[in-house]
């Protein structure tokens, strides 16, 4: 039997340009903190930007946005409260510091939920704040936004992009659209890095220098832009996405 909210979610995305899902494959690499200066530089663009966090068992991006004591309405389903210029939506709103140990059905349960009833109208943009991992909802958003591309977020470490070197080949494998791969909290001047990435044939952003700023930066999106990790990332925007 299909879920009777499964085809309104289609309808619910039918005004969105593009949807970019930020992922990593595995968690501490700065995933959130790259997803939310990409919705904030976009939105300063002028774009029209949604950010939909579905990191459901710990969500980070209120704390870097800086939101708090906000609501969506509801309005033919919900409506995301506008955020420094971004629709935004986030299981902060229901659980608010909670934890949530959604697994397995009850995450899918979640994640369907909320593709359903949220009401996005039309974006240039939406980004998707992924949790870390080959999880379900990585596999979820594959099976239910079908106009996904993702941008995988790595570190320097070897070790980290053995990870995301497994999740860039299932993306590959299901032919899924790859943007491309950042390399944050650079610390070193090795290449390794940008030569794994575009041996696969995947385009390589470039690299966000670890920013000893960037901590006391949160929660404070006009520093969070101005300080070099924000500066950075704005200047891979312009240069690896077709804007037009």
């Amino acid at each position: 039997m299909v879920d009777p909210r499964i085809p309104l979610i289609s309808e619910r995305l039918r005004e969105i340009r593009r949807v970019i899902a930020v992922s990593s494959g595995k968690g501490g690499v700065g995933k959130s903190l790259v997803a939310s200066v990409l919705a904030l530089t976009l939105a300063k663009k002028g774009y029209k930007v949604g950010f939909f966090d579905t990191d459901f068992t710990s969500p980070s991006s209120h704390i870097i946005l800086g939101v708090s004591n906000i609501q969506p309405e509801e309005m033919n389903g919900i409506v995301p409260p506008t955020v420094h210029g971004l629709k935004y939506m986030s299981i902060i709103y229901y659980a608010g510091d909670r934890a949530s140990p959604l697994r397995g059905a009850e995450f899918s349960n979640a994640l369907i939920e909320l593709l359903a009833v949220t009401v996005w109208g039309e974006l240039d943009f939406l980004i998707i704040d992924m949790p870390p991992g080959i999880s379900d909802a990585t596999l979820d958003v594959l099976r239910l936004i079908k106009k996904a591309e993702f941008l995988v977020v790595t570190t320097s470490s070897r070790l980290a992009f053995e990870t995301v070197r497994k999740f860039i080949d299932l993306l590959l494998e299901l032919n899924v659209p790859v943007l491309g791969v950042i390399e944050n909290m650079k610390m070193t001047n090795s290449d390794f890095i940008r030569k794994e990435t575009e041996e696969k044939g995947i385009k390589f952003w470039g690299e966000i220098p670890f920013d000893k700023n960037l901590e006391e930066s949160i929660g404070d999106v006009e520093r969070l832009l101005n300080i070099e990790f924000g500066k950075a990332l704005e200047r891979m925007i312009g240069e690896k996405i077709d804007l037009n």
